[in-house]
């Protein structure tokens, strides 16, 4: 039969794809269903139909997988934070690695992946140690926070979130009373009037200190000390700070951060290494599995005391600190200037003198050094955006033929293209292993060693 928008079909989900969504087929017709599972039985209405392919909506599950259970969040399938929340966490575990080895095999054409166990979570909740919430006016003109729906700018209403740090719920009922109390406005993206667009906060989840950052649309905040009387009673709290974002723009944080309280900074630790934070600051959101992850590349990294190591795509550091540990010297490449300046503050902070960092693109950088101070790489680690490396930066690793490449990704599609590129030209993959960084996400992370094969 032609299927067509609107009809209700009756669909066993067969499978799930790269972001979550159910797939099962009607009639031979795929259908891609969000927030179905693998085993469910589903009701769902037909929503777009393609030639080969359609997308429905989940109306009712006739018969639940094994896999389904009950998920703590109420605002879960409206909220757009989490895409699995009501898969078990071991099925979330498993299909995680099934994502990695399926990109490997199909877009990298490994066959014979030597992938170790992936590793989870003890607890997979609570995780965060960073959440962005932004702040709006619900229909009853009620200020509200909580966190947009899935691709839109509609903002479901929540204050607990159950992948945040717990203090998070505390801290938000008193930026929301301060703001109704004293009539502070919420941002309005239609118009671009009103003041605080979002609420920053950021939790050391070993050093419990605790930051609070209000994004304004405008410089300053109204009876700022009266919240200030409120948030200092919260234990832990360090940071007290106004970011201005005056632009019209989707970007959350704008450049300028005005001191309100405390420091305009936090400090916390990955493992021995101390870093310190401020609200413009890149750091991984889960510290428990970072250690996990850095620990990986580290061991991969096979570091023995005489190395030199470059670091690109360093960010402020996290990793060429945490192998600075281990190696004779670490060199560490990033685009970003403000991240370099951070890099160098916590090596500084940590009294590590063998880690040097540069601004700039690793192709420019890399070749300069070799050329003027002769500077090689035996190992090389490399931890790019979702997009993967620039195919300049892989021209050049292959050129300064590095013994080992140990690559950490947040995007195991790009990985598998990234891999290929360099097995085709003189290495080959030893390890590899999924982190699971994002428990109730479909992201994941993943590590790599290559090593480079006899000529």
């Amino acid at each position: 039969m032609d299927l067509k928008k609107n009809d209700v079909v009756t669909v066993l989900i067969e499978d799930m794809a790269a972001d979550g969504e159910g797939i099962g087929k009607a009639d031979g017709f795929t259908l891609f269903i969000k927030d179905a599972l693998i085993g469910d039985m589903v009701e769902a209405k037909l929503m777009k139909v393609k030639k080969n392919y359609g997308y429905a909506r989940l109306m009712n599950v006739i018969t639940p997988s094994p896999d389904r259970v009950e998920p703590k969040c109420p605002v879960y399938r409206q909220c757009g934070g989490c895409q699995i929340q009501a898969l078990d966490y071991q099925a979330q575990l498993k299909f995680k690695e099934r994502k990695v080895r399926g990109n490997l095999e199909r877009i990298g054409g490994f066959t014979d992946i030597p992938l170790e166990p992936i590793i989870g979570m003890e607890n997979p909740y609570h995780y965060r140690n960073k959440a962005q919430f932004p702040v709006g006016i619900d229909k009853s003109g009620e200020i509200v926070t909580g966190f947009y729906a899935g691709r839109s700018h509609h903002i479901i209403p929540n204050t607990r979130c159950h992948l945040g740090a717990q203090v998070n719920e505390e801290i938000l009922q008193v930026v929301l009373e301060y703001m109704k109390k004293y009539n502070v406005s919420a941002y309005n993206e239609v118009t671009g009037k009103g003041l605080v667009r979002h609420i920053l906060i950021r939790t050391g989840f070993i050093s419990g200190e605790i930051m609070v950052c209000l994004v304004v649309n405008g410089k300053k905040l109204p009876q700022a000390e009266k919240l200030i009387d409120e948030l200092i009673k919260i234990e832990g709290m360090t940071s007290i700070t106004v970011n201005v974002n005056e632009k019209r723009t989707n970007v959350i944080l704008g450049e300028e951060v005005r001191l309100l309280w405390g420091t305009t900074y936090i400090q916390d630790n990955i493992g021995d290494i101390t870093y310190r934070i401020s609200p413009l600051s890149f750091y991984q959101v889960n510290p428990i599995q970072t250690r996990k992850l850095y620990e990986t590349a580290l061991e991969y990294a096979d570091l023995k005391g005489e190395e030199t190591v470059w670091d690109l795509y360093c960010g402020i550091g996290t990793i060429s600190l945490f192998l600075a540990q281990k190696a004779k010297m670490v060199y560490g490449v990033e685009i970003v200037p403000q991240a370099i300046e951070d890099a160098r503050a916590n090596a500084a902070l940590n009294n590590i003198d063998n880690a040097e960092f540069y601004v700039g693109k690793a192709e420019k950088v890399l070749p300069e050094l070799y050329e003027k101070k002769g500077i090689y790489a035996d190992v090389i680690v490399v931890d790019p955006p979702r997009k993967g490396c620039d195919e300049k930066c892989l021209e050049t690793i292959v050129k300064m033929k590095p013994e080992r490449v140990v690559y950490v990704s947040c995007d195991s599609a790009t990985l598998a293209r990234d891999l290929r590129y360099l097995c085709e030209r003189g290495y080959e993959v030893k390890r590899g292993r999924a982190c699971d960084m994002f428990p109730m996400t479909t992201h994941v992370e993943t590590v790599a060693l290559l090593t480079r094969k006899a000529q």
